[in-house]
């Protein structure tokens, strides 16, 4: 029975790492960029039942599983949605790639590239993290806010009134999962994480979404959440049999 009590409650831990993990998807359906995360589970550990005092030549059963526990959180890099913008530092990566920013921690990689102009005239998050191009952090123009036209085409070439200064640092990995998600819609390349050339092309004035689909979180969070009631009515219910077995069967 407190075996029982064990495996019921590692399934309520479990559930509840899933129900925290699709909530987040939830609260992040509307960030750009954003992509969802999926919490995998496995077997905690399992034993071999046997038959005893069996007369037959193989007495195993087989397994029994002892309860369950998060193995890891799996992100998924399936891409999101391009939506129109009109916003001219509005970019959006059609295919494979992440845009290279600069943070004081390092560089990291995103594919929110809902960008914008600071006062010095770079290219920067929302965060203020400068984006990073060819030639270092993107300069747009060195003071003059009064730009007729900053195009960017889908090989990620800046042109500011027709003359280019700068392309866009766009790379990709072998691994995706060798990203480690960091907040804000970055990832840390791991040390394992093998850089490539991106193949996926820009579009200028277009975000892409979050690759959340809510209907779908809802209905897997309910599921997360009945998961978690059948664990914990079977505590209970182990919890009622151990009391019985202390006052009613040991009085006995």
């Amino acid at each position: 029975m407190i075996r029982g009590i064990y495996t019921s409650a590692s399934g309520m831990m479990a559930e509840t790492v899933r129900t925290d993990t699709i909530s987040n998807n939830l609260a992040n359906g509307n960030t750009a960029g954003y992509k969802k995360d999926v919490a995998i589970n496995k077997d905690f550990a399992s034993i071999l039942t046997m038959r005893i005092e069996n007369e037959e030549s193989d007495p195993n059963i087989g397994g029994m599983g002892v309860g369950v526990v998060t193995d890891k959180i799996v992100t998924v890099h399936n891409p999101g949605s391009i939506q129109p913008t009109g916003n001219t530092f509005d970019l959006a990566i059609n295919g494979k790639g992440y845009f290279a920013v600069e943070t004081p921690a390092g560089i990291r990689y995103t594919r929110n590239g809902s960008f914008t102009r600071s006062n010095r005239g770079e290219l920067v998050t929302m965060d203020g993290y400068r984006v990073l191009g060819q030639n270092g952090p993107v300069q747009i123009n060195t003071g003059d806010q009064n730009v007729s036209k900053i195009s960017v085409d889908g090989t990620g070439r800046i042109s500011v009134d027709g003359a280019e200064v700068d392309r866009l640092r766009l790379v990709d990995f072998a691994d995706d999962q060798q990203l480690g998600k960091e907040g804000a819609s970055l990832f840390l390349a791991g040390p394992n994480a093998v850089e490539q050339a991106a193949t996926g092309q820009v579009s200028q004035g277009y975000l892409e979404s979050s690759n959340v689909n809510p209907i779908s979180e809802m209905v897997n969070l309910i599921s997360a959440y009945r998961a978690y009631e059948i664990n914990a009515k079977t505590v209970q219910a182990h919890d009622q049999l151990m009391d019985k077995a202390v006052n009613d069967v040991a009085r006995v």
